[in-house]
Parts: structure tokens; sequence; C-alpha cells
């Protein structure tokens, strides 16, 4: 009923049944808060034994940890437990118009399911659906154990068009009521408030796969981005890994299928929300990275010689305070260059990168921090939202933060269009209480 060009299915999506707390059942993506154990300490505490999407997911915090095996086969039961008992109920087919609030701004969704024969990670890729960052494959097979035994996934993934006339989720406002209401609740541990609204009417959901179609004309995408292009519709804005691990489990999955099945199975597809890159309510912030076990002394030294090398030279400027650091940034960046502001437990300070080979302070402090990594044993990083995480994590003993600025929106669709994915983590939807939780579910077997 609801064919398309595009790749997009049409969802049956579930839903928790009436009397089950949505407060508990939403929990953030389970790829934050990675190194602050204490954040998921406090979930536990609040779900308690209620049910809650925190026993459909795995924390990414105990990914490889020694009873990750145990923690998969809990959640393939507990998922397996819900529906046998009718805690999770079909709401039936229709996409999820999704408002989100949270510090201070709101934005809008679309849940939708797209096509994974649509995409491919692979570098220099030219898909309909493409990843917005380098694919990194090793980070997969952690993922593809839980997601290959799952009956049900649970969507993080937020995928971005470049619609700007409008076209495609803002029009189904209207048709947002009580009677269509599916949830609304506050969001726990500071997460902000959320409400849902079911789109079943089928002249909706035709209206916005023909606005979809049009964005992917080929004469349309032509006239935004020039000749000789291959048409873009839909880029990874967040889950770059858990949209990767579908494909690659939808892969895995094929060859023991027959033709007719591999055209309709329900592996075929992951559920994602949409959201249109002009929305005021999306915001762009950097990423930052904090290091561990390392003796930042030495690590700086390194950083300086292996910079200079890749670049037109690097300077090191340190300060005692914060402030200092930061009065003495603001007067650097006037000059050219990137500017890439550290913190250890003796200093504050930044590196200054004199001609950098790289078009953005990312990729020119992670090219470095790869290769740092590669070299020196037992260091470890993490990626961290927030600048006072960063500030606070890295002034402890063997740590060390970077922070970088962020990603101006207005450039997103044009550099993965011509240069293509981004440098890994780049830039962030929101800091992570901003991230998605976790909600809607679909069968995937």
């Amino acid at each position: 009923m609801f064919k398309n060009t595009v790749g997009v299915k049409v969802p049956d999506i579930l839903l928790p049944r009436e009397g089950v707390s949505m407060e508990k059942w939403a929990v953030v993506a389970c790829d934050q808060f990675t190194s602050q154990p204490e954040y998921w300490e406090e979930a536990e505490r609040i779900v308690g034994d209620a049910p809650s999407t925190l026993r459909l997911m795995l924390p990414e915090m105990y990914l490889e940890k020694p009873d990750e095996a145990e923690r998969i086969v809990a959640i393939n039961a507990a998922m397996e437990r819900y529906m046998a008992e009718g805690t999770l109920e079909s709401k039936g087919e229709g996409f999820m118009f999704v408002r989100r609030t949270a510090e201070g701004n709101t934005r809008n969704g679309l849940i939708v399911a797209l096509d994974l024969e649509e995409y491919d990670y692979s570098k220099g890729s030219e898909t309909l659906i493409r990843a917005s960052e380098g694919t990194i494959v090793e980070r997969i097979p952690p993922r593809l154990r839980i997601r290959k035994d799952a009956s049900l996934e649970l969507p993080h993934i937020l995928v971005l068009i470049d619609d700007p006339e409008r076209t495609v989720i803002e029009p189904l406002e209207a048709a947002c009521c009580e009677e269509n209401k599916a949830y609304e609740c506050d969001l726990m541990l500071k997460g902000g408030h959320i409400a849902g609204w079911m789109i079943k009417d089928a002249d909706k959901i035709n209206g916005v796969l023909r606005a979809l179609e049009a964005l992917a004309a080929p004469e349309y995408f032509a006239k935004q981005y020039g000749e000789g292009k291959a048409p873009m519709l839909f880029a990874m804005g967040d889950g770059n890994h858990s949209f990767a691990t579908a494909k690659a489990n939808w892969e895995a999955l094929k060859p023991s299928l027959s033709e007719e099945e591999k055209k309709d199975h329900p592996a075929r597809y992951a559920l994602v929300e949409l959201e249109n890159i002009h929305d005021e309510g999306i915001l762009f912030e950097p990423i930052h990275r904090v290091l561990f076990n390392l003796d930042s002394e030495k690590a700086l030294e390194w950083l300086v010689e292996r910079l200079a090398k890749d670049n037109g030279g690097c300077k090191l400027c340190r300060f005692d305070t914060r402030e200092a650091c930061e009065e003495a940034i603001g007067i650097a960046k006037t000059c050219g260059g990137h500017i890439l502001p550290f913190v250890t437990e003796t200093c504050y300070g930044y590196l200054k990168v004199n001609d950098p080979a790289a078009q953005l302070e990312v990729g020119t402090l992670q090219n470095a921090l790869d290769a740092m990594l590669k070299e020196m044993s037992g260091v470890t990083i993490d990626y961290i939202h927030g600048a006072d995480v960063v500030y606070d994590l890295g002034s402890k003993s063997g740590n060390m933060g970077f922070l970088l600025p962020p990603m101006a929106k207005s450039a997103f669709f044009p550099t993965v269009v011509f240069d293509g994915a981004l440098p890994r983590k780049t830039f962030s939807m929101g800091e992570a209480n901003e991230k998605r939780y976790y909600l809607e579910c679909r069968k995937i077997k």
C-alpha cells in the first residue's frame, strides 16, 4: 500500500501497554555516559523491577566485559518475556511523530524504517543512505553479538534530511491531537520531555513518501548540490555504528533466505528517527576527547612532534588557570591555524597547529591521537559530551582531556556529499542527556 522509491518502510510499532510507567520505560542511548558508571547505577535505581528498555539494551560501558555474554542472554530473554506477557503491544503500522524538549530546545522527528539495501558504509559510497563518519569495522562485532539473536530492535539512531522548505516532517504537526497521542512523559536524569503521536492516515503517510521522493529526485538534488553527484537523501546524524551493525546483521542473514524472503524480511529494515537539519531545535555540539592511562607530559611532547610533522608546525602553550587559558585561546584564534585546547592534572593549555592538513580541528587532532594510541601501549580514549565533564576527567592523574569546537550545521550535508564521511566523532546532536531515549520497538524476527 505504501510503495516508494526511497527505501522507506511503514513500520509496525510496539509500545508498552497502558499502565507501564513511561518515565521508567524510556532510557537514554546505550553509547552515552560510558565513562560515568554512576549514571547507569542511578538509572538502575530509578527503574528497579519496572518494565524498561534498560532490560532490552546493553550500555556500551559493559561491552567486552567478562559478563557481556550473560547480559546479552538476559536481554534476549527480556524481549521474549515482554512480548509473551503483553508488556509490549502492537500499535499497528504507521509513523510516529515525536516532539522532544531538552535543555530548552524543542525538535520534531518521525519514526520510520529504512531499507538497509539502500545503505553502504564503505568509503566513497554513493548510496541513498550514507554514513556521516568513517565506520570502524572493528566496532561492529561486539554490537552484532547483541543484535544477531534479538527479536526486537529499539532505535537510538537519528537520521538527517536536508529539507529547507519543511515538506516532510513539519506538515504532520497539524495531525497531532489527543486522539492519536501514543505517549507523553518526562525523561529520567535530566532528559527533558517527550511526546509521540501515531500517524496512520494513508494520505498523510503517502504525503511523507512523495515529499521524500521529491527531495531525492536527481533534478532537485542537482539544483541543490550541482551536477555529477548521486542523490543522497538520508545521512546518519547519530548512531552511525548502530546502523552499520544492522546492515552487517542483514548481510549475514541474507544467504539463509530465499529470494522471496529477502524482499520483505523484517531484518532488512532498521527503525530510525528522521529529523530535518533545518529544525531550529537541532544543535550540533562538539564531541571532546579524554585519554586515560598516560603520562601527560610525555604525551604532550609526542603530540607536538607529531602535529608539527603532519602539518605546518605546532606550538605548545601552558597556563595555570582555566580562565587564563581561555583568554589566550580567544586571542590565538584570530591568528589562523587550528587551536586544540587541553587539560591535564597539572595545567591548562592549547596546541597551536599552523597550516593544518585537515579541514576541521577534529581531523587534525584525531589523526594525531590515532597514531599515538597505536604507539603508546595501554593508553585508551573516550568521546565525551560537555566541556565540564572533560575538565573533570582530564584533570585527574593519568588522564588528559581535549576540547573541540562545534561544527556548523550548514556545512554538514555539503561536506558529506562532496567529501564523504566526516572525521570520527566530529559532532553530536546535543549533549549526552539530549540524545535519543529508547521508546518504540519493532520486531526483527
